[in-house]
């Protein structure tokens, strides 16, 4: 990794720069910078004071970026003060990181470096390996079992659809199926027989916070704007350790913004799973506890929304939550009836953690990409899928 310094003092980050393998090279003005990268097409990040002689960080980072002459440089702009214009300034052109070059840890704004560099190769690997049909296909003979075997299914258990069906409809009013949007490979109207009261939806915030069986010991927890800052304990009243945030009237600075942001991920539950939920009827238990109301997912198994085995869809809410990639990599398989936590863990009354099932999924979608899927691996676990579905709990 290349970095160019525009200003005149690099001195406190060329060491830390070159204790990381960085080459640093360093400039006074944007002149010399101009100069310096029509040599050298090779740089990867430039550092610019904001106050240089003659003009501004923000006059070079224009000439840069306004003429089709350089390459897109990731770009970082130092500040001897907080400016509040400056900052919104910068920003809106399109500068990648801010910071008050006294009050900032100089460790931090290497590494900042470093993570934009590596975006940077990232984005450029990406595009260097572009594939010409980027369309997600179901490898064949996982898609014509799904038709086959979902097709003989639903013939064969037609009479006991429809007996459910009418026994729903004689102890509640209310449509005998529920359709939702569930989010798998794509966004789709999720088809089930009707196992819950009328107007349960508006009842599922109230229920996750008491009975939410994947909810961590610790309740939710939010951002707090009051508490101090630990890094800008240490400095001088009125300085911050990086560039200050508004949020709703709140002042906060960016570094404990990010840290208490990553901390609420941590600890708050993604997944929503009632214990002993009262939203359900008396027939609704006994097909809840026999798997008689996943039935109709059979037609989404046809319709192509589905795959008989796979990770289970997820509620638009749940799935809006999964952004991290250790996370997000379940949707890599298709979605799915039954798969690999179901039949792990079903069985036992669907005793099982968040982070359980989050590995389990990964783990599926592990063994379906890469080349690596293996039909007779499905048939495998649609065996062990007919022990569980019979349950005691309702979860």
């Amino acid at each position: 990794m290349i970095i160019l310094y525009v200003g005149n003092s690099p001195e406190e980050l060329e060491p830390i720069a070159n204790d990381k393998n960085i080459i640093f090279n360093a400039v006074s003005n944007s002149i010399e910078a101009i100069n310096f990268i029509k040599r050298n097409d090779d740089i990867d990040v430039v550092i610019c004071e904001y106050k240089l002689p003659g003009n501004s960080g923000l006059f070079f980072y224009d000439m840069l970026n306004n003429g089709n002459d350089y390459k897109k440089i990731p770009f970082i702009l130092l500040s001897e003060e907080y400016n509040a214009k400056l900052f919104t300034t910068a920003f809106n052109k399109g500068i990648n990181d801010y910071f008050v070059s006294v009050s900032t840890d100089k460790q931090q704004i290497i590494e900042r470096a470093q993570s934009l560099y590596k975006m940077q190769c990232l984005k450029i690997d990406v595009l260097s390996n572009k594939v010409n049909d980027q369309s997600y296909k179901l490898p064949l003979s996982k898609r014509l079992f799904d038709i086959v075997f979902a097709s003989l299914v639903l013939i064969g258990i037609a009479p006991l659809m429809l007996l459910t069906m009418l026994a729903i409809r004689l102890e509640s009013k209310g449509k005998v199926y529920y359709i939702a949007k569930r989010v798998g490979r794509q966004t789709f109207d999720f088809y089930k027989l009707r196992s819950m009261r009328t107007g349960s939806d508006q009842m599922i915030k109230d229920l996750a916070k008491k009975n939410n069986q994947y909810k961590k010991d610790t309740e939710e927890k939010t951002i707090n704007f009051n508490a101090p800052c630990p890094e800008c304990s240490k400095l001088d009243d009125g300085s911050f350790c990086s560039p200050v945030l508004y949020i709703n009237e709140n002042e906060i600075c960016d570094n404990w913004y990010s840290q208490q942001k990553k901390d609420i991920e941590t600890k708050n539950s993604t997944f929503i799973k009632i214990l002993d939920d009262p939203r359900i009827t008396r027939v609704g238990k006994f097909i809840r506890n026999t798997s008689i109301d996943e039935l109709p997912q059979l037609i989404n198994v046809i319709k192509g929304d589905m795959s008989i085995v796979g990770n289970r869809p997820l509620p638009v809410y749940e799935a809006e939550l999964l952004t991290k990639d250790a996370m997000s990599k379940r949707f890599l398989a298709p979605a799915g009836i039954t798969g690999l936590w179901q039949v792990e863990l079903r069985g036992r009354g669907g005793n099982m953690s968040e982070e359980e099932r989050m590995r389990l999924d990964n783990e599926y979608a592990d063994n379906f990409t890469g080349n690596r899927y293996s039909f007779w691996y499905d048939m495998k676990l649609i065996l062990r899928t007919f022990p569980g579905l019979i349950q005691k709990s309702t979860v």
